[in-house]
């Protein structure tokens, strides 16, 4: 493993609205501080530094450069922030004096995935593309997990009649009361609509990324 071979710094957040401030200060004087003291470092007088940052998606590694970038540099954000897997990959400065590059890289994750409902949870999360795994088949487990946890919030929020364990119920009636509809022509060259049931099963996803259905830990059974 790279953290093997490299001095590495691990950054955590548990509480992604709490102030951070205090601890980022420290990221850039500790990282040079490890290099200097490195076996590897053997740059005399050496001014300028290397850096990368290395994560799972969507756990706030642009948030973190481009904030650091502000305190060393007083910029404003230099790197794309978003929700989707593999958005950034670039290399920036962020501080002049040293001056520090730093390698911002694209999410990573397991080669391979042998459990699939750990791939489940991953991708409700927005660590793997949604099209990877697929969109209806997330929204089944989500109504599976909401379901099993007691958790019927889902219900209230898209107008349902009940409580249901068949997701599609559920894409049936989020496609009716939001009229999300899909035409499709016929061999007659009649044109009929259909409920959009992907839509629907995004608009499910999304009120779960959202919050809507309230503070949820996918792994709260390995609490336990």
């Amino acid at each position: 493993m790279l953290t093997a071979v490299k001095p590495h710094i691990l950054v955590l957040n548990k509480n992604c609205k709490a102030s951070i401030k205090g601890g980022v200060n420290k990221v850039v004087p500790t990282a040079i501080d490890l290099i200097k003291n490195s076996e590897n470092y053997n740059r005399e007088n050496s001014r300028n530094f290397s850096l990368m940052v290395i994560g799972i998606p969507n756990v706030g590694k642009s948030s973190l450069i481009n904030r650091l970038r502000n305190i060393h540099l007083n910029r404003k954000k230099a790197s794309a922030v978003g929700a989707t897997p593999g958005i950034t990959k670039s290399v920036k400065i962020i501080c002049d004096d040293p001056s520090i590059y730093l390698f911002d890289t694209p999410g990573v994750v397991e080669p391979s995935i042998k459990n699939m409902e750990v791939g489940l949870k991953l991708a409700l999360c927005r660590n793997l593309k949604d099209n990877l795994v697929g969109e209806e088949l997330m929204a089944d487990y989500l109504l599976y997990w909401l379901n099993k946890h007691k958790n019927f919030t889902y219900v209230k929020h898209f107008d349902l009649p009940e409580v249901t364990d068949d997701i599609r119920v559920v894409l049936f009636y989020i496609a009716k009361n939001q009229n999300l509809v899909k035409k499709i022509r016929n061999a007659e060259g009649t044109v009929q609509q259909y409920p959009d049931i992907l839509t629907s099963a995004m608009h499910f996803i999304t009120a779960f990324r959202d919050g809507k259905f309230g503070k949820i830990l996918l792994d709260i059974d390995h609490l336990d």
